[in-house]
C-alpha cells in the first residue's frame, strides 16, 4: 500500500496542461492547483488515485497513539484523555468521551457516522463517474470497481456494527437533493453489504504481479471479509431471541438485528463463507506445525513483524514517512517502555495477561502458589511474543538508560527496605527516565513491535493485519460451535493451538466449548482490532467492562541504600514477589445502551427521519 498512499500526493500536483488559444476560452481553463473532475474521470490512473484515498478512509489508523484495544479489556491508555469515561459507558448523543478527540484519536475518529458516510459518498462518486473512463489499455477499471465495492462494503459494515441499520445511500447527493431518509433495517443493510462484497469478488484479481500493489484487496480478501460480516451478523447481538438486553423497550428492533428468519441458516451461511476461503488453498497458517527446535514465540514475533506471509490476506502498509504528525504512525514509540524513552501507552491489562494459559493447557491461577511465585514461567508462547513483563530481556537500552541498566531487562517493579521503597525500576512511573510516560499495569506491548529499530529516531514499517487466515479458521470454528458441530470446531481450534505450541482441547462440547473458543480467540487475536467488536456481538459487556487488574512486582533487601535496581552481577536483590492488584484509576462500568452507539444530535437534527438508538 506504499504505492497507494504515495499516489495520494498526486492530487496536489499543479496541472501543466493549460490552453487559452481563444479569448472565448479564457474561463475554460484547467484548475491550477488540482486535476479537473473531467480529467480524473477520463484517465484510469487518476481514477485509481481516487480509489486509493478510499483505503485510508475505510481502514483508518490502527497503529495510532490510541488503539481500539484501549476501549476494550485488552489495554489501558496511560494518558487517559477521557478514554476512562468512554469505558465507564458515559456516552451520549452529544459526545463520545475519549473517542473523538480531533488531535489525538485518528483511528476512532473514522469510526463515526459522518466520516464513514464521507467514504460512502466517495464510493458513490466513483460509481457515478467511472463509466466515463473509456481508454483503459491496462484493463484497470474492473479491478478499480472491485476495490470500490469492497471499500463501500467495509464502510457499511462498520456503520452497522456501531449503529445497527443505517440509511443505504447509493448516489452522491447534490445541493438540490432531498437529504432526509430513514434508516434501513439491519437485515437490509447486511444483504447490501454482502451484495457489495460479492460484486467486489467478481471484479478483483486473485493476486497482483507487481509488488507495488501490495496492500490492495484481492478476491481472497473479499471472501474472508464476507465470512467476517456473516459471522458478526449471526451473533447474539443481532439475534432477537438473545439480544433483549440491547433492544428492550425499543420500538424498532428491526434496526438493531433480525426479527425473523432462521438463526441456523445465518450460522450456516457464516460457516460456508469461511469454508470458501479455506477451500481456496491460497492461504495457510504461518509455521502451522512448529519444529521441535523452533522457538514458537519467535515464530509469532516473525509473523507480526513481517511484511507479508502465507497467512496474510489484507495488510495495511506504512512507511517511516507515513504521517509526519506525531499522532499518526509510530507504534513502537507509542507503546514502548518509558525506560527506553518511549511513551508507555496502550499497556496490556493484567486481565488479558492472566488469560494466557500454562504451557500444559491449564489455566493460570494467582491462587496457585507455584504459579504466583513465577507468573511468566511455562506459559502459552503467545504471551512471550505479545507482552513485555518484569525481567524479560528486551532490545538494548539507549545510551543514557544503559548506564543505569546494562542488562536491558524490563524493570516494572520496586526495591524495598521493609516497607520503604528505595529504588524504582526504569520502566515505572517512579523511575529516573520519563516517569510521566510510565505504564500503570506492569506490562508493555510487544506484539507488532520491531525490536531492531530505536523508535525514538526511526519509525518501523510493520504493516497492520486487517485480515489473516488464523481469523478465518476461528470464524469457521465459531460457526460450527453454534451449529452444534463440536468435533469439527475442535479440529479447527486445535490448528490454531498447535501452531501456538499448546495441547489440543479436551473433548468439550456445547457452552464449555464455546467458552474455550472465546478464550482462544481472545489471546490469538489480541491487539488486532477484534476484541472491541467481539465483546459487543457476544453480549458480554458487563463481563469485560469492570475494575481492571495489573501486576505489582517487588524485591526486598536489608540494605538501606542500593545503587541500582539490580546487583552488579545482574541478579536481583531478592526473589521477586508478584501480586495481582487493581489498576489505579481504571474502574470501568457497562451500560447496555453501549452495545450500539448514539447517532449524534447534529445528525438527528439534519435528518428528521432518523430514529435514535435505545438509551440515548
Amino acid at each position: 500500500m506504499k504505492k497507494i498512499f504515495n499516489l495520494l500526493m498526486i492530487a496536489t500536483i499543479i496541472s501543466t496542461l493549460f490552453s487559452c488559444t481563444k479569448s472565448a476560452d479564457f474561463l475554460d481553463k484547467q484548475p491550477l492547483g488540482d486535476y479537473s473532475e473531467t480529467a480524473v474521470w477520463t484517465d484510469p490512473s487518476l481514477a485509481e488515485t481516487f480509489v486509493n484515498s478510499m483505503y485510508r478512509n475505510a481502514l483508518g489508523f490502527p497503529f495510532s497513539i490510541e488503539r481500539l484495544s484501549d476501549y476494550s479489556d485488552e489495554s489501558f491508555f496511560t494518558p487517559d484523555w477521557d478514554v476512562l469515561n468512554f469505558n465507564k459507558s458515559l456516552m451520549t448523543s452529544d459526545g463520545l468521551y475519549g473517542w473523538q478527540v480531533d488531535w489525538a484519536t485518528p483511528h476512532t475518529l473514522h469510526y463515526r457516522w459522518a466520516p464513514l458516510y464521507m467514504n460512502v459518498r466517495r464510493a458513490n462518486i466513483f460509481f457515478a463517474n467511472i463509466k466515463n473512463v473509456v481508454d483503459d489499455p491496462q484493463a484497470m477499471v474492473p479491478r478499480l470497481k472491485g476495490e470500490a465495492y469492497f471499500m463501500r462494503a467495509w464502510t457499511y459494515f462498520y456503520l452497522t456494527n456501531l449503529y445497527g441499520g443505517v440509511p443505504i445511500i447509493t448516489k452522491a447527493y447534490g445541493l438540490k437533493d432531498e437529504f432526509t431518509v430513514p434508516r434501513n433495517t439491519y437485515d437490509e443493510c447486511i444483504k447490501y453489504v454482502v451484495g457489495q462484497i460479492d460484486s467486489a469478488a467478481m471484479n478483483l484479481p486473485a493476486s497482483y504481479a507487481d509488488a507495488t500493489d501490495n496492500g490492495r484487496v484481492t478476491k481472497g480478501a473479499a471472501l474472508a471479509f464476507k465470512a467476517r460480516v456473516l459471522l458478526y451478523a449471526a451473533s447474539d447481538l443481532h439475534n432477537s431471541a438473545k439480544n433483549s438486553v440491547a433492544t428492550a423497550g425499543f420500538a424498532k428492533p428491526e434496526l438493531l438485528g433480525y426479527v425473523g428468519g432462521d438463526a441456523t441458516a445465518r450460522w450456516t451461511a457464516a460457516k460456508t463463507a469461511a469454508k470458501a476461503v479455506i477451500d481456496l488453498g491460497t492461504y495457510s497458517l504461518y509455521k502451522a506445525s512448529p519444529a521441535s527446535t523452533d522457538s514458537v514465540a519467535q515464530n509469532f514475533v516473525e509473523l507480526f513483524t513481517s511484511k507479508g506471509s502465507s497467512e496474510d490476506i489484507l495488510l495495511q502498509f506504512f512507511t517511516p514517512k507515513t504521517d509526519e504528525d506525531w499522532d499518526g504512525y509510530n507504534p513502537a514509540l507509542y507503546c514502548g517502555p518509558n525506560g527506553y524513552h518511549n511513551w508507555g501507552n496502550n499497556t496490556p491489562l493484567g486481565d488479558l495477561v492472566d488469560d494466557y494459559e500454562m504451557k500444559d493447557g491449564s489455566k493460570f491461577d494467582w491462587t496457585n502458589p507455584v504459579q504466583k511465585a513465577n507468573p511468566y514461567l511455562k506459559r502459552d508462547a503467545r504471551l512471550y511474543a505479545s507482552i513485555l513483563y518484569e525481567g524479560v530481556q528486551w532490545r538494548k537500552r539507549p545510551d543514557d538508560a544503559l548506564k543505569i541498566d546494562p542488562f536491558s531487562k524490563i524493570q516494572v517493579g520496586y526495591v524495598y527496605n521493609g516497607t520503604t521503597m528505595i529504588k524504582a525500576g526504569l520502566d515505572t512511573r517512579s523511575g529516573p527516565i520519563e516517569d510521566w510516560n510510565g505504564g500503570k499495569t506492569g506490562y508493555y506491548l510487544r506484539k507488532y513491535v520491531d525490536p531492531s529499530v530505536d523508535p525514538q529516531y526511526v519509525k518501523q514499517d510493520v504493516p497492520f493485519k486487517h485480515l489473516r487466515y488464523g481469523e478465518v479458521l476461528l470464524n469457521y470454528a465459531e460457526a460450527c460451535i453454534e451449529l452444534g458441530q463440536d468435533a469439527e470446531a475442535r479440529t479447527y481450534i486445535n490448528m490454531i493451538r498447535k501452531r501456538a505450541g499448546q495441547p489440543d482441547l479436551p473433548a468439550l462440547a456445547g457452552d464449555a466449548l464455546r467458552q474455550a473458543y472465546r478464550h482462544e480467540r481472545r489471546v490469538e487475536m489480541a491487539f488486532e482490532d477484534q476484541r472491541f467488536w467481539d465483546v459487543r456481538r457476544w453480549l458480554i459487556g458487563s463481563v469485560a467492562y469492570k475494575q481492571t487488574s495489573s501486576v505489582d512486582v517487588s524485591y526486598n533487601t536489608s540494605s538501606a541504600t542500593v545503587a541500582a535496581y539490580r546487583q552488579p552481577d545482574g541478579s536481583t536483590w531478592s526473589v521477586p514477589t508478584f501480586a495481582k492488584k487493581e489498576t489505579p484509576g481504571d474502574a470501568r462500568a457497562w451500560n447496555n445502551k453501549c452495545y450500539f452507539f448514539p447517532i449524534m444530535r447534529d445528525e438527528m437534527n439534519k435528518n428528521t427521519q432518523l430514529v435514535q438508538n435505545p438509551g440515548y
